[in-house]
Order: structure tokens, then sequence, then C-alpha cells
């Protein structure tokens, strides 16, 4: 908490002029969603600077980007939680609510964010699909949602839970992956359509 509230005073350069939001940042999407995105904790200059999941990031360029391309978003780009963003029938959020250094969260805070994102996936009904981005996503939901024996995480891996839901695997769209050919927009795209499918919509 104090990391993420020294970023927010402190600031990057490039936002110098505007006010972070420097508290945790809880999920966003559609209530009815059948698609939940997993990522990992909001980043440093992203959500904790805008107050919404992958927004004002490359992370989040590149995840906005394919949920419009898979017919999941009302447009391409997310860079405020004013800028008409609608997301049908998806809703993103994150094991970690406040954005911790280096975006490696400790085990305390894992498990002091675990209550909130219980009653979190207690709200979501609707949910048939958990795509997780990335192995810490893919192991919270995987422990989270009881799956059995301990599921590794791959890209493109799928494991039926025991509630009849799916969850899918696909590496984090962080730059380390984006901008190194390691995770390209084909195989995020793929990854989407596997869940369209399984979800239903």
């Amino acid at each position: 908490m104090a990391w993420r509230e020294e970023v927010a005073a402190t600031k990057r350069a490039a936002f110098r002029d505007q006010e972070y939001w420097g508290r945790g940042v809880p999920g966003f999407g559609d209530p009815a969603a059948r698609i939940l995105v997993m990522g990992l904790a909001p980043a440093a200059h992203g959500a904790n600077r805008t107050g919404r999941m992958f927004t004002g990031d490359r992370s989040g360029d590149w995840l906005y980007a394919a949920l419009f391309r898979a017919g999941l978003a009302s447009q391409a780009e997310s860079v405020s939680r004013s800028d008409g963003m609608v997301l049908r029938g998806v809703w993103i959020t994150s094991p970690v609510k406040c954005a911790p250094p280096q975006n490696a969260p400790t085990p305390a805070e894992r498990d002091a964010c675990r209550p909130f994102l219980e009653r979190e996936l207690a709200l979501l009904t609707e949910v048939r699909v958990v795509v997780a981005l990335g192995a810490f996503g893919f192991d919270q939901t995987a422990r989270l949602l009881g799956a059995e024996g301990r599921p590794r995480f791959s890209h493109g891996a799928e494991v039926a839970l025991p509630d009849g839901r799916t969850l899918l695997g696909s590496y984090h769209v962080s730059q380390q992956n984006t901008f190194t050919g390691r995770l390209t927009e084909p195989m995020l795209d793929a990854v989407f359509e596997r869940a369209t499918g399984l979800a239903a919509i």
C-alpha cells in the first residue's frame, strides 16, 4: 500500500500533470460476464494512475485491442476511466488489487487481497471461462476455484474446473512478452476465440 501511494505522489514525468488514483483498483466490465480475464496486479503508471484495470499502459493496449477484435469491447484503446470503453460479456480483474514494486506481489499482498477476489468472483455468477494472463493469475485462479491437482501454466493451457467452468492460460500481455514476440496478436486472438466459443458468446 505504501508503495502504490508513493508512486502516485512522485509520478512519472510524462504524467506529472495528472492526478493518480493511488488506491486499490477494482475489477471492470460487464456484471453479467461469461468470460473473466484474470491479470496480475495494477500497473504502477497504468491502473494505479487511471483507476481502471489495464487502462493507460502498453499491456492494456494489447488486451483491449484483442478484446475489440473478438467483439467483446466497444473500442480498441483504453486510456482513462471516462473514455467510453464498454465491455460485453467480459469482466477484468486481478488477484492483487494494489500496484506492487516491480510487478512482483508478495505472498502477504496476495493473501490480503484474496477475500476481495473471493467476493468479486462470488458476484460474477455467469462466468463460464477464466482467461488467466500469466502464471501468477493462472495459479491463483486454479487454487481459488478448486482445480484438481496442480495444473501447470502454459500458453494455451486448458483446465476443466470442478464446477464446470474452464480455465485458459495465456502469456501475460506485458511488454517483456509482446516486445520480444513471445506473445503475438494471433496467439492472443486464438485464446479469446477459444474463450468465446466455450462461453457461447
